[in-house]
């Protein structure tokens, strides 16, 4: 009797489209695997992430001290939104990916000037003892920022601005000072109409 050998496409070890329940490269599988995998590509945006700060803290227990870590991260998509959050575990990688998750959850749009990369208008805004000042900028001055500011202001997106610490410089404040300043930005059209309005009554 003579042996024909595998069919063509029948799935056996050494067929080129691999077997239906192997998940082969012509198998359903495979093709279930790579749709996933694209779809999950498409549905996943760019952020990008800043670690701003990273602080340790011991707490006293029975038996010696329990470290903890506590990560201040910034995560914005570079076209005019941002959140930060503040991620608290056992190993620094976890709180990291702990402040990620809550800094995407509270992404809210900045209100910037119309074609340009700078800020709607001028604030200045308050959070316990810090006090942060930012200004518009014109086109090709930079981020004139440090720190935890520089940091909310690249994941925003803001190309230019001018800005100021004033008070305490303590990262935690200084974030929660910026975001708040940001949150309060209005459209200047909005504004002014809102001011002729009130002017009005």
């Amino acid at each position: 009797m003579v042996n024909q050998g595998p069919r063509p496409g029948g799935g056996g070890r050494g067929g080129r489209g691999g077997g239906p329940d192997r998940g082969g490269p012509g198998g359903p599988g495979g093709d279930r695997n790579r749709r996933d995998r694209r779809r999950d590509e498409e549905e996943t945006p760019e952020f990008i992430e800043k670690v701003v700060f990273i602080n340790r803290v011991a707490k006293v227990v029975k038996g010696g001290r329990r470290f903890s870590f506590t990560a201040i991260v910034v995560v914005g998509d570079g076209a005019g939104r941002v959140g930060f959050g503040m991620g608290r575990a056992a190993e620094v990688p976890e709180a990291i990916r702990k402040g990620g998750v809550i800094a995407r959850r509270t992404m809210f749009k900045v209100q910037m000037r119309q074609g340009s990369g700078t800020l709607a208008h001028d604030l200045i805004t308050e959070f316990k003892a810090t006090r942060v000042i930012m200004h518009p900028a014109a086109p090709g001055t930079g981020l004139i920022a440090g720190g935890a500011v520089r940091a909310v202001m690249e994941a925003a997106g803001v190309t230019d601005v001018l800005t100021k610490t004033q008070g305490s410089t303590n990262p935690i404040n200084v974030v929660n000072a910026t975001v708040k300043g940001l949150r309060s930005l209005r459209d200047p059209k909005a504004a002014r109409e809102r001011r002729l309005a009130l002017a009005g009554v």
